[in-house]
């Protein structure tokens, strides 16, 4: 989760929400990224969907079967989704996030049976430093 706080902080310096994610395979980080829809120009720009789109690169497989993604604030129904059909085994994020969270917040996507696929989630994990970050870039904006 350090690793993806360092890239939510990267994000924060490049004016972005401050949003980081790894994924991780074997204990080797294979995929890493930041929010980057305002420099992209792209609304699925998000944290979790960049690395694993660069997890799948690193492993050569879009399938990323026994990965488990760390994302600084609990992830979207895109970033869900995305989750799910890359596989992954395990999802772990630091803050809640009550308005668009979709692991326990607003959906349960990541233990839905009616899905294909499940992964297990741990949520909490340097909540207070990450939801830190997030405040400081949403106070800068009012």
């Amino acid at each position: 989760m350090r690793e993806a706080l360092d890239e939510a902080r990267r994000g924060l310096a490049d004016g972005e929400v401050p949003v980081g994610a790894v994924v991780v395979v074997g204990g080797a980080i294979v995929g890493r990224a930041r929010n980057a829809p305002v420099a992209l120009t792209d609304p699925t720009a998000h944290a979790e969907v960049l690395a694993l789109r660069a997890a799948g690169l690193e492993t050569g497989n879009y399938r990323l079967t026994g990965a488990t993604l760390y994302a600084t604030v609990e992830p979207c129904a895109m970033c869900c989704g995305a989750a799910l059909h890359a596989r992954v085994t395990r999802v772990v994020y630091g803050a809640a996030d009550p308005k668009a969270g979709a692991v326990t917040s607003l959906y349960r996507l990541l233990d839905d049976s009616r899905l294909n696929h499940r992964a297990t989630a741990t949520g909490g994990i340097l909540a207070d430093e990450c939801a830190a970050l997030l405040r400081r870039f949403f106070e800068s904006r009012r």
